[in-house]
């Protein structure tokens, strides 16, 4: 009888990422979930790491513009997808926050700062969706995450206060669908 240890070497798979408009070559195990490769693989840490159950949302990116949970996608899943993550909001290299994140700040809509990313990012994929939403329809979405600090109010009044202005920007005819 053979006692020596196997030593068992995990299956790795190449993987093309398009995230934030870059292109990743990542080597990675099929089971990793697109949570880690962002945070550990890529150094994307924005993307926070909550539940790891797909309750909180701490982890929401936008995968082909829709609010995903990315501890419950596999990266591999992402493959060919668009993926963005709070990262892709601030501006240039001076990293200039985006209307949302000033929005965010200006109506106190964060406090410890863990969920906020998730926020943000729900919130980005909802209003290019629903530009026209109401504070009742921010209400329902917002619901989706778990904040222990804010008790959502400001972050209602955060992403009414972004969606209004966005649309107030577009006093002449414009494409909702375009980064304002």
């Amino acid at each position: 009888m053979n006692h020596d240890a196997v030593t068992v070497q995990p299956e790795l798979q190449l993987i093309s990422l398009d995230v934030n408009g870059e292109q990743y070559d990542v080597v990675t195990e099929p089971r990793r979930t697109l949570v880690d490769v962002l945070r550990h693989a890529l150094r994307l840490t924005g993307t926070h790491v909550g539940c790891e159950h797909g309750i909180c949302g701490a982890c929401t990116v936008l995968v082909d513009d829709a609010p995903v949970r990315a501890c419950l996608m596999f990266a591999a899943q992402a493959e060919g997808a668009r993926i963005r993550t709070v990262e892709s909001l601030s501006k240039g290299s001076g990293g200039e926050l985006s209307d949302l994140q000033r929005a965010f700040s200006e109506h106190h809509a964060l406090q410890c700062g863990f969920c906020t990313p998730g926020f943000l990012m729900l919130a980005e994929g909802f209003l290019a969706e629903r530009p026209e939403a109401t504070k009742e329809e921010i209400r329902e979405v917002v619901a989706a995450n778990l904040c222990r600090c804010t008790g959502y109010q400001t972050i209602v009044e955060a992403i009414d206060g972004c969606a209004t202005a966005r649309r107030g920007a577009c006093a002449q005819p414009c494409d909702s669908s375009k980064e304002h």
